[in-house]
């Protein structure tokens, strides 16, 4: 046996764009065993939301994720919608398909691109960068924003389509797909491409379910989940499409879902727009949520998505709780990561698109009698602590 060492990396690493910390430990170049701290990016977003009123928090929970922002606020919308029982308009609904299929084809593009870096091939990394300022120019074209769209209301969306807009979208689509055929071409049969991703990171469809993966992770082994199919939301229960999925379990796999998955929104925006309602953009609803509860899933780019939310009756929420996909699929990168060699941790941990920003957790300690151990520190105190690392006792 050869000798183990320990390799860390992050969480301040080029590796990784958001702090993380990874502790492997190596025979030779071999990873025998992983680790993953999380907690370096917490900003109890959460917590919060029960400070702010619900107009407020719409707009506060687009800024868990850059990428996936209209992905929470929709999700924060549908829950208060489905509290205060009110129905959105029908125009609404396809509005709300419409601006978040747009959003999946600019997070597939751009985890296209950062996969084509990881491995070195940075002209992917550049090509499905240049084609993902299409749809960010579509996305400010229809939303007003590149990103943060702030395109929800609560009971339906703040701006309707106009016919130069439908226009430039279609236009736009046509432009998409052409690049996104390419793409398609690139990853099933460009030799350097597959000879890279081939059999690397490779998780069962066993694994995948009973460590409970999610969107594109678990389609490229085989699991064929999809909340927009399984549990329609918006205006999916009325527009067919087909979910994507791959028997590979490796990177390819996960690549093969993605681009599929990117053409397939093409086709899911464009059937909106033709069979788009006529009629508002908005139900009227109360300042003040009655008391309840709700659970709200979404299939975000990266996974599913879900949103727990809690009203007193008041204007602010009692609780709000967000579980990112990104958090689901850390469970099985570990697996994913066991036995690949050192030169594949970057690819195999992009492979699921991570977002730490909206996957980081506070830790609370307990006692030996199960007791909290806490510490009630000021705002200067803990400012100074920040900036000297003294440890918390």
């Amino acid at each position: 046996m050869s000798e183990r060492m320990i390799l860390p990396i992050g969480p301040q690493h080029p590796l990784l764009k958001e702090p993380t910390h990874f502790k492997f430990t190596l025979e030779g170049e071999k990873i025998v065993d992983a680790d993953i701290r999380l907690g370096y990016n917490h900003r109890g977003i959460e917590k919060a939301c029960e400070e702010r009123t619900y107009l407020q928090d719409l707009y506060m929970v687009e800024r868990i994720c850059g990428i996936c922002s209209f992905v929470h606020s929709t999700n924060f919308a549908q829950a208060t919608e489905d509290i205060l029982k009110v129905e959105i308009p029908q125009r609404a609904k396809y509005l709300r398909v419409i601006v978040g299929e747009l959003e999946r084809i600019h997070s597939h593009l751009l985890w296209l691109g950062v996969a084509g870096h990881e491995i070195g091939f940075d002209t992917l990394f550049m090509l499905s960068w240049r084609d993902r300022e299409i749809v960010q120019d579509l996305l400010e074209i229809i939303t007003g924003n590149r990103v943060n769209y702030s395109f929800n209301t609560i009971g339906g969306v703040r701006k309707d389509l106009s016919k130069e807009e439908i226009d430039q979208t279609i236009k736009g689509l046509k432009v998409l797909e052409e690049q996104t055929k390419y793409f398609a071409d690139v990853a099933t049969k460009e030799t350097t491409f597959i000879g890279r991703v081939a059999g690397v990171g490779y998780l069962p469809k066993e694994v995948a379910l009973s460590h409970c993966a999610v969107g594109p992770t678990a389609r490229g082994s085989g699991v064929d989940i999809d909340v927009r199919r399984d549990l329609p939301y918006a205006a999916y229960g009325e527009i067919p499409f087909n979910v994507i999925t791959s028997d590979r379990g490796d990177v390819l796999g996960r690549t093969i879902v993605r681009v599929g998955e990117t053409l397939e929104a093409i086709n899911i925006v464009r059937y909106a727009i033709e069979h788009l309602p006529s009629g508002p953009i908005t139900a009227k609803v109360p300042r003040k949520v009655q008391p309840g509860e709700a659970f709200s899933r979404y299939e975000a780019p990266r996974g599913e998505a879900v949103l727990y939310a809690r009203a007193n009756g008041t204007e602010k929420p009692d609780r709000i709780k967000v579980r990112a996909p990104t958090l689901a699929n850390l469970a099985s990168v570990r697996h994913t990561l066991l036995n690949q060699t050192v030169a594949d941790i970057p690819i195999i941990v992009a492979a699921i698109d991570p977002c730490l920003s909206c996957t980081d957790r506070t830790s609370v300690i307990l006692k030996q009698d199960g007791s909290p151990k806490t510490e009630e520190i000021d705002w200067a105190e803990l400012r100074k602590r920040s900036l000297i690392s003294k440890p918390l006792k």
